[in-house]
């Protein structure tokens, strides 16, 4: 896919789904985003960037953790996400945190810059997740971290036939690598190729939960990765996708509900420069 196209369908796609998604998935990443600040331990006076920071709810746990005497800058590709976070930051009267619309690929900050870097369920979205990574490598000060949680193995996300569900009404070729990242090593391997020691890389086991078929299809389609392609659906494929989606889903069906398997991928890196930059 092409790099452009592909930012140009998660900026909007995102821009789209930003309502959504607080309502479906804030709750169900509470669990993943936990284990990543655990792992991060932001601390006071620290700068903290956070990259694809979506609604903000890392980055302003993050300025919680910082205190009044620390600084948090998040970025995202997507506007209304932006705007969302910044919202968030103020209702909680976290005015050390501020947001900027950036690309992850191409940060507009300082170089040897920030003592901590997080990304959390980002990375697999972004055209080369390698760059974004060198660039977090270049703005993290000497001795910096950097702190990354992705999706975890295809076959242990239960909700991933979804991108084959939307490619069969259109060619939409959201995420073409999206789990490739949370494969074996896959992610520790690539912080190592930017020059990022990693110290610490752990798998999360987690589950999704949906009080009914509608909750678990709107969290899938309205509130997700595949917004842009289902805003532009008729209510013909609409339902066709629904309906393939539910019965993809249907073996973690208690009752109304579902309880949907998951997994994600936590890596903590630092900044190594003893070791190759990545090229």
């Amino acid at each position: 896919m092409d790099a452009r196209l592909q930012r140009r369908v998660q900026r909007y796609g995102w821009d789209r789904a930003v309502d959504a998604y607080v309502r479906h998935w804030h709750a169900a990443l509470a669990g993943v985003q936990a284990e990543l600040l655990a792992a991060a331990a932001p601390a006071p006076a620290e700068r903290v960037l956070d990259v694809a920071c979506g609604t903000g709810v890392v980055s302003v746990a993050a300025a919680l953790a910082v205190g009044p005497h620390g600084r948090v800058v998040g970025v995202d590709l997507s506007g209304q996400m932006v705007e969302a976070a910044d919202q968030r930051a103020r209702a909680q009267r976290q005015h050390q945190a501020r947001f900027l619309r950036m690309d992850a690929e191409a940060l507009d900050l300082p170089d040897d810059h920030f003592d901590l870097a997080l990304c959390a369920l980002g990375l697999m979205y972004l055209p080369d997740p390698g760059a974004a990574l060198r660039e977090l490598r270049r703005v993290l000060r000497p001795g910096g971290r950097a702190a990354l949680a992705v999706w975890g193995e295809r076959a242990r996300c239960g909700w991933a036939p979804l991108f084959e569900i939307v490619d069969a009404e259109v060619h939409s070729e959201v995420c073409p690598l999206f789990f490739g990242l949370g494969q074996g090593t896959a992610l520790a391997q690539a912080c190592a190729r930017a020059g990022l020691r990693v110290t610490l890389l752990k798998r999360v086991a987690d589950t999704l939960e949906y009080e009914n078929a509608e909750d678990a299809c709107d969290a899938a389609f309205v509130g997700g990765p595949v917004a842009l392609a289902w805003s532009h659906f008729d209510s013909a494929a609409r339902a066709r996708v629904r309906a393939r989606y539910v019965e993809a889903i249907a073996p973690w069906r208690h009752g109304r509900g579902y309880r949907i398997p998951a997994e994600f991928v936590v890596v903590v890196a630092m900044r190594d420069d003893d070791g190759p930059a990545g090229e």
